[in-house]
């Protein structure tokens, strides 16, 4: 949304970019990159202090969920970053549940939710507006890793966040878009339940667990907590969720309750991975073979069109099959930033007044 560099990868450039364009709000992960060689934990490849450069140009900063509360919350706060791990943040099922990941090093990481919070109260002390663009980013990462529970209760801490953003733009009146979408999907698919009490005498052949059609039942999770969120996922009927795309892996058929999925590790050929055997006697898992290139370690994207959803003044231009840049010209025009063109004018480059739409 800000950066723009050849490699993905370039976090250092990223940083720069970030800090140049000066955006009100920046939170989220990826602390080394704006820490100085040699500092703690810093990954950057030079001395620059961007932690220190964001501080001197005004910007308040949080290290902490309390940190990030306590600054949101004072009125004088216009400009804030928040930094709360070094590398990615923690998904929900670690970081409240299993304590697992980076959680024991960075106990104090907000919520999605409480980040939207303390976003929208800071940038609504703007009397002209503003846009704010939120990631739930681990559900993919989670999804890539065959981590399928982590990724659920993620789109559970996704879903809490839209709600959050409704009530408060409902509480306003009808002054704000908010659009919900994915930026591409996984060929991940519920197939049924996983039947399994997750005992150390489970059978060889887990597959044989699996429960589909009018076999699988109701997955038996317990009752949601206040937020939607069960509070084990090593229940003994559980969702059976698979991807089609697949590295050579161990399949458990069973949450990772100490770490996230691991599914590979590098091969003896460069560029190339291979199946982790730290999953490999873990009782009942199997040997898949997979359906990619050894150079692929992960499940990878899938190339369905992604479901749009929208409320707010613009939505009812969301219809139908719609091309990105038509998603752009909703945003632009609910900004006040151009003026409503007809669909038709826009695919053609003509208007009624016969010169280029803006």
């Amino acid at each position: 949304m800000v950066a723009h560099v050849r490699r993905r990868g370039e976090y250092d450039r990223i940083v720069e970019q970030y800090f140049a364009a000066e955006p009100d709000v920046l939170m989220g992960g990826g602390r080394a990159n704006f820490l100085p060689k040699g500092a703690d934990g810093a990954k950057r490849k030079d001395d620059a202090d961007f932690i220190a450069r964001f501080r001197d140009a005004g910007y308040s900063l949080a290290l902490t969920g309390p940190e990030m509360i306590s600054a949101a919350g004072d009125p004088a706060t216009r400009r804030l970053v928040g930094l709360f791990t070094l590398g990615n943040m923690d998904g929900v099922l670690d970081r409240k549940f299993l304590k697992g990941g980076t959680v024991r090093k960075f106990p104090e990481q907000p919520d999605l939710t409480e980040q939207v919070s303390a976003a929208l109260a800071v940038l609504s002390r703007n009397e002209s507006g503003f846009f704010l663009m939120v990631e739930s980013g681990m559900i993919d990462k989670y999804t890539h890793l065959l981590d399928m529970e982590r990724a659920v209760y993620d789109t559970i801490m996704l879903d809490n966040a839209v709600r959050l953003a409704r009530d408060w733009a409902s509480a306003r009146g009808d002054d704000t878009l908010i659009l919900v979408l994915a930026d591409h999907n996984h060929p991940v698919g519920l197939v049924g339940t996983i039947e399994d009490d997750m005992s150390k005498e489970a059978p060889a052949a887990m597959r044989e667990r699996v429960r589909v059609y009018e076999r699988a039942g109701f997955p038996n999770y317990g009752a949601p907590d206040a937020e939607g969120y069960p509070s084990r996922v090593d229940v003994s009927r559980r969702l059976a969720l698979f991807s089609a795309s697949l590295p050579d892996h161990y399949e458990t058929f069973r949450p990772k309750l100490d770490d996230p999925n691991d599914p590979t590790v590098a091969g003896k050929e460069p560029g190339t991975y291979v199946a982790n055997e730290r999953y490999k006697s873990i009782p009942g898992a199997v040997f898949r073979f997979g359906n990619l290139p050894a150079m692929i370690n992960a499940d990878v994207h899938s190339g369905e069109d992604v479901i749009l959803t929208a409320t707010g003044p613009g939505s009812d231009r969301v219809r139908g099959q719609m091309d990105n840049t038509e998603v752009f010209r909703i945003m632009v025009e609910a900004l006040g930033l151009g003026s409503a063109v007809a669909p038709d004018a826009q695919r053609t480059g003509n208007s009624e007044s016969g010169k280029p739409p803006g």
